[in-house]
């Protein structure tokens, strides 16, 4: 199984409660965050911060496989697992 795999049988982000700054497609980010920065800093081509609120959302989808792994690792790295890749 692949690590992918594994934190999708893990992870709490709810696809029902994302944040509705997000762009749509397989990454968002939901109401758990806590604007810790680290999504921000991992994979800055791909989430920013709603300065208002102070959380943080997908501004873009990754668009080649770098993007694409560092938006992983930011799933992987959130602290309140937050970010989710089961999205549309």
């Amino acid at each position: 199984m692949s690590r992918l795999q594994t934190k999708r049988q893990n992870f709490m982000a709810d696809n029902e409660d994302k944040n509705p700054e997000n762009v749509k497609g397989l990454f968002y980010v939901d109401s758990q965050c806590i604007d810790c920065d680290l999504c921000r800093e991992t994979a800055p081509n791909n989430f920013t911060r709603e300065d208002d609120e102070g959380y943080s959302y997908v501004m873009k989808q990754p668009e080649n496989a770098e993007e694409k792994e560092q938006c992983i690792e930011a799933m992987e790295g959130c602290p309140v697992e937050a970010i989710g890749e089961d999205g549309e």
